[in-house]
């Protein structure tokens, strides 16, 4: 009796080419050879990149007020921003900013993906500049490809030789301008220029221009598949009206050749030539049209390739193209909709969010001042027969300029004096002032063993600027 061999259908499902692969996190890296590509999407990705890292390097040497506009001076823990000066007790400010960038980044994927990632991601600018370099140095991508293979010889020696010192050059360049942030850049410049950088700012410029050569010159797509955490939670921001770049198989499938000037109905086939060029110009060497993964960094060179070929082959452009889950696929009732809860949830909250930093920093006094019970004794009797209690007070001025300050006390429980009303002190810009003050009070007025005072600092000439400090006032009178 004959049995009948079982069979599987491996034919492609045309529902289901567009579906991601799986990737082997253990097989051996493939070099990639982005092809340089321009149009439209490329044109503001080149200006943006431009514009990002022109403020990176150029915003430490801008000045403000006589001084650098832009530092974090560790040493002294006094961060400067423009006019904004801050100190350790303002760190939840920077925890506040952190969290309003969250909350931009998380809006912005909603409403247009990983745009971040393509047009102003500092992998992704530094990258760019890298493969640049590369390019200009080692030719076009086919070039580059035939170079890898060839065996070494003087021309590629030369060659890799003028491609790694580009590199080592934005690398250090990178470098300087970072610690730039941190040490006056002026300073800095002088001391590289000189040859006599310390022992720890020469390692802090050889970490720093290490990391940018390694990441941006060799590690390059692999920190946006394995490092940066950004890719992997995408789809939990992601909604079916969020803006993705796709591949519309439905106006591309079946793929083929076929000559120029042939229509794909003439040629039995969709609109996709299969010509390779959006893998070709992809940066993390993916296949876009697999659909949508998260190695897809939204640079959208694909699309401007695409459109290239469409054009050449005189088909319309948008085979690939920015589009949402819903147009794509043609569900719901074929709109985009802009308006939608989780958008509108995240907008809400971001608005509300920088509202309250920006009234918090405009509101902020360029003052602090705390004060400190002397914990030696409660209280003591000075010689006129009055109570006395001590105080360490500590005054910083945060402004950015000298000011001379009035120091006051007062009570609402009983009236109370401090010893040398009104002490007069005068700080220069970010100092901070520790003095030791008494507060007195006549045993006759004293009608609670323990009153809360308030001790007042006012700048002089400018009232708007004071600051206050509640503390404790002990007697022995009930």
């Amino acid at each position: 009796m004959s049995q009948q061999i079982p069979t599987r259908d491996l034919s492609p499902d045309p529902v289901k080419v567009h579906q991601p692969q799986m990737m082997d996190l253990y097989a051996k890296r493939e070099k990639i050879h982005a092809r340089s590509i321009s149009g439209f999407f490329q044109y503001i990705r080149n200006v943006s990149l431009f514009a990002t890292m022109a403020l990176f390097f150029l915003l430490p040497w801008l000045n403000w007020e006589g001084r650098q506009a832009v530092i974090f001076d560790l040493p002294e823990r006094h961060f400067y921003i423009f006019g904004w000066t801050f100190l350790p007790q303002d760190f939840f400010f920077l925890s506040w900013l952190f969290i309003i960038a969250a909350f931009a980044l998380f809006a912005v994927t909603v409403l247009a993906g990983r745009v971040w990632c393509g047009y102003t991601c500092p992998q992704t600018v530094w990258t760019k500049a890298f493969m640049w370099v590369e390019e200009l140095a080692e030719g076009n991508r086919n070039a580059r490809m035939r170079l890898d293979k060839a065996p070494m010889s003087i021309g590629k020696f030369l060659r890799r030789t003028v491609k790694h010192s580009g590199w080592v050059v934005i690398s250090v360049a990178t470098g300087i301008a970072f610690i730039g942030y941190f040490t006056p850049v002026r300073d800095l410049w002088e001391q590289v220029s000189t040859g006599t950088l310390d022992f720890w700012m020469g390692f802090w410029l050889g970490f720093f221009s290490l990391a940018t050569y390694l990441n941006a010159g060799w590690m390059r797509e692999q920190i946006c598949l394995h490092v940066c955490p950004y890719g992997r939670f995408q789809s939990v921001m992601f909604d079916r009206d969020t803006l993705i770049i796709s591949y519309d198989y439905h106006r591309g499938d079946p793929r083929g050749s076929r000559k120029r000037g042939t229509t794909g109905e003439e040629a039995g086939l969709g609109d996709c030539i299969d010509c390779g060029m959006c893998v070709q110009v992809c940066p993390t060497g993916i296949d876009i049209r697999d659909g949508l993964q998260f190695e897809c960094i939204q640079c959208a060179a694909c699309i401007d390739a695409c459109d290239s070929v469409m054009d050449q082959m005189g088909y319309d452009r948008g085979l690939v193209k920015y589009t949402t889950e819903n147009l794509l696929e043609k569900t719901g009732d074929g709109q985009y909709h802009f308006i939608r809860p989780r958008l509108i949830g995240y907008t809400v909250v971001l608005s509300l969010m920088m509202g309250a930093l920006l009234y918090a920093l405009i509101s902020r006094v360029p003052l602090s001042v705390e004060a400190l019970r002397d914990r030696g004794q409660l209280y003591r009797e000075n010689n006129d027969g009055w109570i006395e209690n001590s105080y360490t007070l500590k005054i910083q001025n945060k402004a950015q300029t000298a000011a001379e300050y009035e120091i006051r006390a007062k009570s609402t429980t009983f009236p109370v004096q401090l010893d040398g009303e009104p002490i007069v002190i005068r700080l220069h810009a970010g100092e901070l002032a520790t003095r030791p003050i008494s507060i007195t009070a006549d045993p006759e007025v004293i009608t609670a063993r323990r009153a809360e005072i308030e001790i007042v600092v006012t700048q002089r000439g400018n009232s708007s600027v004071r600051a206050e400090t509640k503390n404790t006032f002990l007697s022995p009178q009930l």
